[in-house]
């Protein structure tokens, strides 16, 4: 019967509502990680699609999107839509004369609300990372009817997958962690794969943005790319951490691993700038370190903190290189998604099949370890399931939104600012009263 019904552990509850906090935190930082990122005229619309992924997935969480992730498992592929709808079932009843707030629906050892609102945040930063795609070009009505269609049609199904861990939240479990028996710890396949290769659809159905890649269009503020980094970073811990859903050993060994992948994957992309084009970059940190911990997202249960660094050397260097692929073949992913998100994605699951080590919470070897090719060819299948799925998906979606209210602003919008087109509003405010001097008040 799930949820269990008992009285929750104090330790396991304290530490869950500091990750839920710590992963709800991801997603206004990266806003700012992506705000910095545009050029001046787009910080706005670029932040407000991020941060319009809270309401929106939220609403579609509560009001159906958790029982399909997580409740009675249909044949591996999504849960029963009215299991928990409303969310019904997960919250006792407290208003029943007498009745024991300490006796209650529990996933694991923690509350099943605090459960919903932990996964909730997770699908919110999913949802998120996909707009750095189409960054200065999209409709922003278009972009909210998106993300409530591509969290229910394309994350929700993964999720359940992956995270619908049997004995934990299912009595089966979704095929992915229950049947191929691959290992996902934290998202790599539901998290990063997924809106990576959701990204590149959707920027290809989307188009280049007007005069890329001939005009320059760096970053406009590059300390706001620097602290979206650092609050990603640690916001990351929640996320890695606190998928363990208790205060353990093996929460520790996760944060520890999570610290390392970052560190060395920061090191290895400004070693390749160094190399590549003679200085290292404040911008090229950032990305490194956002490589890294995509990478030991997957693998943050599987590996020691020496396969962390490897797994963070391998995702910071590949997805330095990876990142220019957009100009040879002349896709424009505006703020690195794919480069990042999805590579790194795919290295940290791959990395799992060759590095893990049973000495690690998963206890599975991977083909360094003496445990043949095994785990190597159910990470691979995870892989590209997911990823044909996500853009299979995401396809149909943005066909659909692009033939009935239109995807892109109009051009005009996007040659004076998207963020006064859309939204009547800029992000700096210029002004320059009589006497030719700007007022900074």
């Amino acid at each position: 019967m799930f949820p269990t019904i008992g009285s929750p552990n104090g330790a396991d509850t304290a530490w869950m509502l500091a990750a839920f906090a710590l992963v709800l935190l991801m997603t206004p930082a990266l806003a700012l990680f992506y705000g910095g990122m545009v050029r001046s005229k787009s910080v706005l619309n670029m932040m407000m699609m991020c941060l319009s992924a809270i309401p929106i997935v939220w609403i579609v969480w509560l009001v159906f999107g958790y029982s399909l992730a997580f409740g009675a498992d249909e044949g591996g592929l999504i849960g029963n839509p009215l299991t928990f709808a409303g969310l019904h079932g997960l919250f006792g009843d407290y208003g029943a004369a007498g009745a024991d707030t300490f006796h209650m629906p529990l996933v694991g050892t923690i509350p099943a609300l605090l459960f919903v609102a932990f996964q909730g945040a997770f699908a919110m930063v999913t949802v998120a990372l996909i707009a750095g795609a189409v960054a200065d070009r999209m409709r922003f009505i278009s972009w909210l009817l998106f993300a409530g269609l591509w969290a229910t049609l394309v994350y929700i199904p993964v999720a359940h997958w992956v995270f619908s861990a049997p004995g934990v939240t299912s009595q089966n479990g979704g095929w992915i962690v229950s049947h191929l028996k691959a290992i996902d710890f934290a998202g790599g396949t539901v998290v990063e794969i997924n809106s990576g290769a959701s990204a590149l659809v959707v920027a290809l159905l989307i188009g280049r943005r007007a005069g890329w890649p001939k005009d320059p269009m760096r970053p406009h503020n590059l300390p706001f790319v620097m602290l979206g980094a650092g609050l990603l970073w640690f916001g990351w811990f929640g996320f890695n951490a606190g998928s363990t859903l208790a205060a353990n050993g093996a929460a520790a060994l996760i944060t520890v691993n999570t610290l390392g992948a970052g560190a060395m994957s920061m090191v290895a992309w400004l070693v390749v700038e160094k190399v590549r084009h003679g200085r290292p970059t404040s911008f090229g940190a950032a990305s490194g370190v956002v490589a890294g911990l995509v990478a030991i997202t997957p693998s943050c249960s599987s590996v020691t903190p020496i396969g962390a660094l490897a797994v963070g050397a391998a995702a910071g260097a590949l997805s330095s290189y990876a990142i220019e692929l957009k100009y040879r073949w002349r896709y424009d992913d505006s703020l690195d998604v794919v480069g990042v998100h999805f590579v790194s994605g795919v290295v940290g699951t791959l990395m799992i099949g060759l590095v893990a080590s049973s000495s690690a919470p998963a206890g599975v070897d991977g083909l360094f370890y003496g445990g043949g090719f095994d785990q190597l060819w159910r990470q691979a299948i995870a892989v590209i399931v997911v990823m044909a799925y996500a853009a299979g998906v995401t396809a149909i979606i943005g066909l659909a939104l692009k033939y009935t209210i239109g995807l892109r602003a109009d051009r005009q919008h996007e040659m004076d600012g998207i963020d006064d087109g859309q939204h009547a509003e800029t992000a700096y405010d210029f002004h320059t009263p009589r006497g030719g001097r700007v007022d900074v008040r």
